[in-house]
């Protein structure tokens, strides 16, 4: 992947000398995720004693410096086998039962990886001997994958790549923007329609 161009702000070149670029690096991995929780020791129990996640940290905060609110919160940290973390939110205060209703997978899902298909079937196992719905394995071509929901309501993949997920992958990234060119076609009418056009074309707003 290339390094990215973008110009510099008008305050950090000089008034007289040629415009320059700064040079931004690709960005790296996801630091965390994070999500709204109903109670953090729950939370703790479902990825720490079933899902294997250490539990890294838990902040108490009392401002939300992303939205600039005052709000009284504890911020979790479980982290993966990589460094990473997914990270959630316990807001009593704020929070209601509608915030856990089970979400469509299209909304938002989780998706963690393990190595291969025996591996993940010793999860699917794993996990309904805990007394969680462990569904599947289904087959999706690039990768397999077995699914469940947390107890926020947040739908839970565990997926493995299949043997021929390099082919496929190396595949679709020859072909992807000629596929999202038909798919915009096919459906922008039906979006103008929905949402207005003035919505599809936010770009740069």
């Amino acid at each position: 992947m290339s390094d990215i161009e973008t110009p510099v702000r008008p305050s950090q070149s000089s008034a007289s000398g040629p415009s320059t670029t700064n040079i931004l690096k690709p960005l790296g991995n996801i630091h965390h995720a994070a999500y709204r929780c109903r109670d953090a020791e729950q939370t703790r129990w479902f990825y720490e004693d079933i899902m294997g996640l250490r539990l890294a940290a838990a902040f108490e905060e009392e401002k939300d410096y992303g939205e600039g609110k005052v709000r009284s919160f504890l911020h979790l940290f479980f982290e993966l086998a990589d460094g990473n973390f997914i990270a959630f939110f316990d807001e009593p205060g704020l929070s209601t039962e509608e915030h856990f209703v089970r979400k469509d997978s299209f909304d938002a899902h989780i998706a963690f990886e393990t190595e291969n298909l025996e591996e993940l079937l010793k999860w699917q196992q794993h996990i309904n001997e805990k007394g969680k719905t462990c569904l599947g394995p289904v087959d999706h071509g690039f990768v397999s994958s077995v699914y469940m929901y947390d107890p926020n309501g947040w739908q839970i993949e565990i997926t493995c790549k299949n043997p021929a997920y390099q082919d496929i992958m190396l595949k679709e990234a020859n072909t992807s923007r000629e596929e999202l060119a038909r798919w915009t076609e096919k459906t922008r009418p039906l979006k103008v329609e929905k949402f207005g056009a003035k919505t599809l074309d936010k770009r740069g707003r």
